[in-house]
């Protein structure tokens, strides 16, 4: 007869297999490749959070700072600062339409038809005087397609021109240096005071150091401004 080995008796000190549910499932060394690309791929997600956060808050997202080339390298710094230019000479219509204008050909050659005229940087204004074709100028600042603004309004209600455009007077290439955000917007018709002028001084190039003329209450009556209606939706979007 054949006896069949027992292992129960090769005693108490004999190893035996581990029970399938102690086996380890990776290896030790897929365990720990799987801990660094886990904490690997939080810290992306939260850097990604951070810098998602940064731009949404950032003054470049709305286009403070966009400064584009222009066909003419015009100098605001030169002629609105030094020269004391008024915006209106370039900017015709900006006290009747909504569209303040840009310069057409004719409004440099005013000047530069005699001054300059074989300056470098002028050529494209010589080569658009005798092609008969107009300089085509890129905007700065650009508002949605569902925004109404009017320049009229504002300059006739007393808001200077630096209050959205900056301190053109300081600029040798004009660049947006307001957000012009809905809540950048609301913020002044909530509070217009601050960004009034007297009538002289609405068209300056530069903002004053110091407070100049009459107090803002004082303007909004002048100027007749219902700040009450300031924040009716269609005052915007019609």
């Amino acid at each position: 007869m054949v006896k069949l080995h027992d292992p129960s008796s090769d005693g108490p000190n004999r190893p035996s297999d581990p029970p399938e549910s102690d086996r380890q499932l990776f290896s030790a060394r897929a365990s720990t490749f799987f801990r660094f690309s886990l904490i690997g791929a939080i810290l992306v997600i939260v850097g990604s959070g951070i810098a998602a956060s940064a731009y949404f808050h950032s003054a470049s997202r709305y286009g403070v700072g966009f400064a584009p080339a222009q066909p003419v390298p015009f100098s605001h710094r030169l002629h609105a600062g030094e020269l004391k230019i008024d915006c209106r000479n370039c900017h015709a219509a900006v006290e009747t339409s909504a569209f303040a204008g840009m310069p057409a050909t004719e409004t440099c050659q005013a000047c530069h038809s005699q001054l300059l005229t074989d300056a470098p940087q002028l050529k494209p204004v010589m080569e658009s005087s005798a092609r008969k074709v107009p300089l085509e100028w890129n905007r700065v600042t650009r508002l949605p397609d569902h925004v109404y603004f009017d320049h009229s309004i504002h300059v006739n209600k007393g808001v200077g021109c630096t209050t959205c455009h900056g301190d053109v007077g300081h600029m040798d290439r004009l660049a947006q240096s307001e957000p012009l955000t809905m809540r950048w917007c609301l913020d002044c018709h909530r509070n217009p005071g601050p960004s009034l002028r007297p009538a002289s001084s609405v068209f300056s190039a530069t903002t004053p150091s110091t407070r100049l003329g009459p107090p803002p209450a004082e303007l909004i009556r002048s100027y007749q401004i219902h700040v009450a209606n300031l924040t009716d939706c269609s005052t915007c979007h019609h």
